[in-house]
């Protein structure tokens, strides 16, 4: 109890900071004494409040080098490293204290000569918790920073803050501290209200009636003064004005002088406009006027061609950037943005009235001249969607590149493009998962023209473009949430979020749960996607965890996939929506719900992911039992839905990639090695080939065409995976892409890949699909077991069957003739010979195989290579080709068994050796 009583005196007298989270003692921080700080975990972000264990802090400085307020120097620990300087001591529920000692400069290791200017701390659990660390910040997600003084006569003003703002009448408390002082003396506009010889000074007062008003503190000592100076505002009364017509939410450009803004705020009292056009001050003219839950205000005499930035100051508590803005301004990671990424990036503003993230509005826009007119998407039933990440596709890390590298994803064929969420999120750094402005694109990729751009050229080579949307959550800095903040989390009379979160799972959230219930998220999903189609002329959506869409209870072990008809209703309605404002929108749920949940939505017409990654990596693996390769569940009809609504797929952001896993845990038998990289490749061809070969849309995650084998766990799930266009100098990686674009090719030219006559008998290791067509048929086969295999084709009819990847043929006598297959071996058998048919690379039964006894070495070859052969076989010719299947080196001389391959470039290639009028064996070489 005493404890309890002597920490709330001290409490009492120390500075307080950063909206209460912490106090310092000495009120005044000099660099050269000892400092002891005090964290109040209920306030700020609230996130360690009532947290129970050991608390740690990541702090720094920053000092006369630091580029700005986010730019820490001397980080006394790695985020996440526990050291016992960094440990705060609890002192009472919800507190704790760090000493700095023995002095500011010391602790932290600064060299003299760099000027100290603040303390910057973030207050963290000792662990993870649930997946996420619990942090303690200021509001607003921001970092908490004390300012530090130089020692020698300091004046302070504690308290009000510079530019609060007053009701009239309301009580005013006045708190000042001297440094080295022998008299305080206070002002207020200019005149003497109160002096102290104490060090310390408090004065109260009501606050005027109206105006603008200053208050200064003189410390002095002898002849010398040092002045602190705070400025505080009056509230004015709220002037109650119908809006004018038509305005939407955020910004209405009136003309270039002239714009109207317009804030939705359901029971808040008073809103100003804070910003560049009146120095970030609340003066009369900057407050809003109201219209029911609606402010409104008009701003005249702005420059044509400049940007402002502002911010919404709402009750005289929180300041936040306009949630409908276009484009934000982020203290502290808009300085890792470069030039070339950005050009002319608005600095951000320094006026003290700016707090946090700002919104940014010019009255003439730089807008995009679309070059394509017209576009209509693919069929849903023939969308090819490759999913990818700017950040992890180019080492550039922007849409510009993306753009540049459209040659090459239009010839591998894709006919759609899914890009990872790029409205604005946190930070610059991310999956972009944890958004915070859903009307802005992401500044670290790129201008807003760029990405209109990448959507053009998109559209110029018939690709559709499909945007990753997050409207299950977001994060502390959306400023919907920092509207209405009790105790660290969304107030219960939020309009747009739930208090809490109604899957107790912890695994199953993430930020700030979106009461899609309420009236307010309906306007606000559907204004976000009617945006993005109307002026970024989207073609569709992919929706992140669609079965957050609902208030529906579940449990701490549940994944909310039992049957919720809320949640449908919620769904349908959202995409009915979509399709009112374009019929042909392009709609996908990340659902993973129990099958009759996903079997209304797909007969809804809504597209849902088919996730396949386990069933194809066993497979790739030659893990073949109980079904653990059972490729099924990506037939529509195998799911019982209408139409063929599935996106398939082997590998999306969120899995481990096939490649990785099968160098790393592919089985093996009697020499044969899925960890062998060219066995791997072709296990994974073959694949490809199945996975496309079943109707229905489908998806590639980046560079899975070329067998991307960085694990997904490299550096953090979520961290930065290099970028493998070196992958194309590989001869293996380019037969796989030679498979990826031939597959393509033929879903997108032949009707038969998209016909409802299909057959799938693909749980065994040796699997078969059947595609009965109009003008072709298909039978494809393969072996993804370790030992030799054979199954039924089920021809559909007797004659000439064409062996596609070989360039065979094969004249069927027996419908149900056996195909014999070695491990890793596949045939696609057509009907009609299609375009395309040739020896693409080495897929068959006689490949790699010294059927007529015939052997090749040394083997890696560095020049010349040696053929032996068995009895009297004699070698009549050797062509060599290279993995996309073209001849490199050719040869005939009767007899001859050795040749010089020193012309060759280093890599791998197929050698086939003709002993015979029809007889010839294949061997893989490897040229050193």
């Amino acid at each position: 109890m005493l404890r309890s009583l002597s920490f709330l005196w001290f409490l009492s007298c120390f500075q307080m900071v950063s909206a209460q989270v912490i106090s310092t003692q000495p009120a005044i921080p000099v660099e050269g004494s000892e400092i002891v700080v005090t964290f109040d975990a209920t306030q700020g972000t609230g996130g360690l409040e009532d947290y129970t264990g050991d608390v740690y802090a990541h702090t720094g400085v920053i000092t006369s080098e630091s580029t700005g307020d986010s730019d820490w120097k001397y980080v006394v620990a790695d985020w996440g490293v526990n050291v016992e300087k960094a440990k705060l001591t609890r002192v009472a529920d919800n507190a704790y204290e760090l000493t700095i000692t023995p002095d500011i400069r010391t602790f932290y290791e600064v060299p003299e000569g760099e000027e100290i200017l603040k303390m910057a701390f973030v207050f963290r659990s000792e662990a993870e918790v649930g997946g996420s660390w619990k942090e303690g910040k200021d509001e607003g997600g921001k970092d908490i920073l004390v300012d530090v003084y130089s020692s020698g006569l300091t004046a302070l003003l504690a308290e009000p803050a510079d530019g609060a703002l007053f009701s009239p009448g309301a009580l005013i408390n006045v708190t000042g501290q001297g440094q080295d002082s022998e008299n305080l003396e206070l002002f207020f506009d200019d005149a003497s209200v109160e002096s102290s010889t104490t060090g310390e000074l408090t004065y109260s007062f009501n606050a005027p009636n109206e105006g603008s008003h200053q208050l200064i503190l003189v410390a002095s000592a002898g002849t010398e003064t040092d002045a602190d100076t705070v400025n505080f505002y009056i509230q004015e009364p709220v002037v109650a004005e119908p809006r004018p017509e038509g305005l939407k939410n955020g910004v209405n450009i009136i003309d270039e002088n002239t714009v109207t803004l317009l804030l939705q705020a359901p029971e808040k009292e008073f809103v100003y406009v804070l910003g560049d056009f009146n120095s970030w001050e609340p003066r009369p003219d900057a407050q809003m006027k109201k219209d029911g839950e609606f402010f409104w205000l008009t701003i005249t005499g702005l420059t044509a061609g400049e940007e402002y930035a502002y911010q919404y100051y709402i009750d005289g508590e929180v300041k936040i950037a306009d949630p409908y803005t276009n484009k934000v301004l982020d203290p502290w990671n808009d300085r890792y943005i470069s030039e070339d990424i950005y050009p002319g990036l608005k600095p951000y503003p320094t006026a003290k009235g700016a707090d946090g993230i700002v919104s940014v509005f010019t009255t003439t826009p730089d807008e995009y001249v679309w070059k394509t007119a017209d576009f209509v998407a693919p069929a849903t039933e023939d969308l090819v969607i490759y999913e990818l990440l700017i950040r992890d596709f180019t080492s550039a890390q922007d849409i510009k590149t993306v753009t540049d590298t459209l040659d090459y994803l239009q010839r591998l064929g894709v006919n759609a493009i899914e890009l990872m969420p790029f409205n604005e999120f946190e930070g610059n750094d991310s999956w972009g998962y944890n958004p915070s402005f859903y009307f802005a694109t992401d500044k670290a990729y790129g201008t807003a023209n760029d990405y209109k751009e990448f959507v053009d050229e998109c559209h110029a080579r018939g690709i559709a473009v499909i945007m990753d949307m997050v409207l299950n959550h977001s994060f502390g800095q959306s400023p919907l949430a920092r509207m209405y903040w009790d105790g660290g989390k969304p107030a219960a009379n939020n309009p747009w979020y739930n208090r809490d979160h109604n899957m107790a799972n912890p695994d199953a959230q993430w930020g700030y749960d979106f009461d899609h219930d309420s009236e307010y998220t309906r306007e606000l999903v559907d204004s976000i996607n009617s945006y993005w189609m109307s002026e970024f002329r989207i073609d569709g959506f992919r929706f992140d965890f669609t079965k957050g869409f609902t208030n529906t209870p579940y449990g701490t072990s549940s994944w909310a996939s039992d049957y919720d008809a809320s949640r449908i209703a919620i769904l349908k309605r959202m995409t009915n929506e979509i399709w009112a404002r374009n019929s042909d929108a392009i709609v996908i749920f990340e659902h993973l719900s129990d099958n009759s949940e996903e079997t209304e939505l797909a007969n809804h017409g809504i597209l849902l992911w088919g996730n396949m990654n386990h069933s194809f990596s066993e497979g790739v693996m030659g893990y073949n039992d109980g079904g653990a390769s059972d490729f099924s569940w990506a037939s529509y009809q195998r799911r019982g839905w209408d139409s063929p609504n599935v996106v398939a797929y082997m590998e999306s952001h969120d899995e481990e990639r096939v490649m990785y896993r099968a160098l790393n845990f592919g089985d093996s038998s009697n020499g044969y090695d899925v960890r062998e990289l060219e066995t791997a490749i072709l296990r994974s061809a073959m694949a490809s080939t199945f996975l496309m070969s079943i109707p229905g849309p489908k998806m590639i995650w980046q560079f899975g065409e070329l067998g991307y084998d960085v694990s997904i766990d490299d550096g953090g799930r979520l961290g930065q995976k290099p970028p493998k266009w070196d992958y194309q100098e590989d001869y293996a990686r380019e037969s796989l892409w030679n498979f990826y674009a031939e597959m393509i090719q033929l879903r997108k030219n032949h009707e038969v890949f998209a016909t409802a006559d299909f057959e799938m008998d693909v749980a065994g290791s040796v699997k078969r699909i059947a595609l009965n067509g109009a003008e072709v048929d298909v039978r494809l086969v393969g072996n993804f077991g370790l030992e030799k295999g054979s199954k039924e084709a089920f021809f559909s009819r007797p004659g000439w069957w064409y062996n596609h990847f070989q360039g065979d043929s094969i004249n069927v006598t027996n419908e149900n003739m056996m195909i014999s297959l070695r491990p890793g071996e596949f045939v696609l058998y057509t009907s009609e010979k299609l375009p395309g048919f040739r020896n693409v690379t080495s897929t068959g039964p006689d490949v790699f195989e010294n059927a007529n006894g015939t052997s090749v070495f040394p083997n890696p070859v560095e020049n010349k290579i040696y053929i032996e052969t068995l009895g009297n076989q004699q070698v009549s010719g050797v062509v060599v080709y290279d993995f996309s299947g073209r001849v490199v080196f050719e040869e005939s001389a009767e007899g001859k068994n050795s040749y010089d391959l020193s012309s060759l470039a280093t890599g791998l290639y197929l050698m086939e050796i003709s002993t015979g009028k029809d007889s010839s064996s294949w061997h893989k070489i490897i040229k050193e």
